[in-house]
């Protein structure tokens, strides 16, 4: 089933992207939900026009997800944890720490743009995957220290 997603749906694609998912999952999830649309000859025309529409206004915001991948590039952030006396962490840290942390310094950036490739589990330096844009991806440092 051909579908054109209306909204970034992680694992699947981004906003206006025609893509082909199994039927049951397009027809019992992501169209109910308002995720996306059945791709049509009349809808893919519609797309066509909007993408079109658009083109200067990606290229902007392109550019600006560059600059802030160049800023984040030279962050390291600080994440507090809870350590034990065998070096583990208790719990775990969380894209929403790292999202607070840089907020804290001045970057507004969601936590569900933010996923943790390697598990952290003891103090120690770490690296986190920030999608910014669909073409522009950085890694963020972060350093796990005992509270």
């Amino acid at each position: 089933m051909e579908i054109i997603l209306k909204t970034d749906i992680k694992g699947l694609g981004y906003k206006n992207d025609l893509v082909d998912v199994k039927p049951g999952y397009g027809r019992n999830y992501l169209i109910p939900q308002g995720y996306a649309v059945l791709a049509t000859s009349s809808n893919k025309k519609i797309l066509a026009e909007n993408i079109k529409q658009a083109a200067h206004k990606a290229e902007k915001l392109k550019a600006d997800a560059e600059a802030l991948a160049a800023k984040l590039a030279d962050v390291t952030l600080e994440i507090k944890a809870k350590i034990g006396e065998t070096g583990k962490i208790f719990g775990k840290v969380t894209t929403l720490q790292i999202s607070d942390a840089l907020a804290a310094q001045g970057f507004d950036i969601d936590r569900k743009k933010i996923s943790i490739n390697t598990p952290v589990e003891g103090a120690g330096e770490f690296s986190a995957e920030v999608d910014l844009h669909r073409e522009v991806k950085t890694d963020v440092k972060f350093v796990v220290v005992a509270e």
